[in-house]
């Protein structure tokens, strides 16, 4: 194996719905929206990332930008293959080589996903010129990432709010005891924003609008500490068909994501509810962690706390949580060769 181990390179890919993070030797060499534009004559992607994130909702009839990922599980083989392959081009150390090198990659993957969806990750990632390819699913990924011994004989559970889907999970001893995935995320949290505008003020404004409301101004409960600052937005009027700009607050916003953040409180109840008693205790005393971009939604984790009667712990930089303990994984293939899926 020896003279190959040089022509290997090893990368941890944390796959996403909304974001596509990729390590390298301990970096997080790439950070991109899970995006690419296709130019709809030649069928060539133009570009993928934050470039074709830019083109978003702004695009002529020859142009299209497609988000390969739709819930945690790929919905475009091609275009996913792509952008796959256009990520790790990016990556500065193999730019420099000749030749594309093999790769050794773990890739995480939503618990709730079937068997044909793993399979097309696994073909995706081998079709970029992956090697040996190990699979890992994404509560254990993001408790490794946040620094959880998982290989103990303790309970802990894991909150994991991406763009597509939620992934709930109680881990102990190496792995997922119960877990639930529900697809009630970022993705939904936007709609949501973009459904309330709408009613409520008559304004339509895009997805990439509504995304930047919920960053700026989101909230999961309406009585913060510390009230993030009301928003101006603008988009386009449904009844004049005029551009206009209203100003919202978070309460607004606390308001139109407040059944989505329900079904989540209820899927974290029913995990809890399914947890064995001497794992329960265990949580009792360790908490609930939280990880993903969904978890930095302002008052969730008071929310969940309220409900749960549980403490609740944010994961620090909770959008790398995962590729982190993806990372972390591919440097200890062995100790955690019970976590991957060959």
């Amino acid at each position: 194996m020896g003279f190959f181990d040089f022509l290997t390179e090893e990368i941890a890919i944390d796959l996403g719905t909304a974001n596509t993070l990729i390590i390298h030797n301990d970096k997080v060499v790439v950070d991109s929206p899970s995006i690419v534009a296709r130019d709809r004559v030649s069928n060539k992607i133009i570009a993928a990332g934050k470039d074709a994130a830019m083109m978003q909702g702004k695009t002529h009839e020859n142009i299209k930008t497609i988000r390969p990922l739709k819930d945690g599980v790929i919905a475009d083989f091609d275009a996913s293959e792509q952008m796959m392959s256009m990520f790790i081009k990016e990556i500065p150390a193999l730019k420099k080589r000749l030749f594309a090198p093999a790769l050794r990659m773990v890739i995480c993957i939503p618990s709730g996903i079937t068997e044909v969806e793993m399979r097309a990750v696994k073909e995706s990632a081998e079709r970029v010129n992956g090697k040996e390819v190990y699979l890992i699913h994404e509560p254990m990924a993001a408790a490794i990432g946040i620094g959880v011994d998982i290989m103990q004989p303790k309970g802990n559970m894991i909150v994991d709010i991406g763009g597509g889907t939620t992934e709930i999970a109680v881990i102990a001893l190496g792995g997922i005891v119960c877990d639930k995935s529900v697809k009630i995320a970022g993705d939904v949290f936007t709609n949501d924003i973009i459904y309330y505008m709408r009613t409520q003020h008559n304004l339509y404004v895009g997805e990439r609008s509504a995304e930047k409301i919920k960053i700026q101004i989101g909230a999961a409960t309406e009585d913060l500490e510390v009230p993030p600052e009301d928003m101006s937005v603008q988009g386009r009027d449904l009844l004049t068909g005029k551009p206009k700009q209203v100003s919202i607050s978070y309460r607004e916003i606390a308001k139109a994501l407040d059944k989505s953040i329900l079904r989540i409180e209820d899927a974290v109840m029913e995990t809890l509810s399914q947890t064995p008693p001497e794992l329960a205790a265990d949580i009792y005393n360790t908490g609930i962690y939280l990880a993903g971009g969904g978890s930095m939604l302002r008052g969730l984790d008071k929310r969940l706390s309220q409900k749960t009667d549980l403490p609740v712990y944010i994961a620090e930089d909770p959008l790398r949580a995962v590729v982190r303990g993806t990372g972390i994984t591919l440097k200890n293939l062995n100790k955690f060769k019970s976590v991957l899926i060959k």
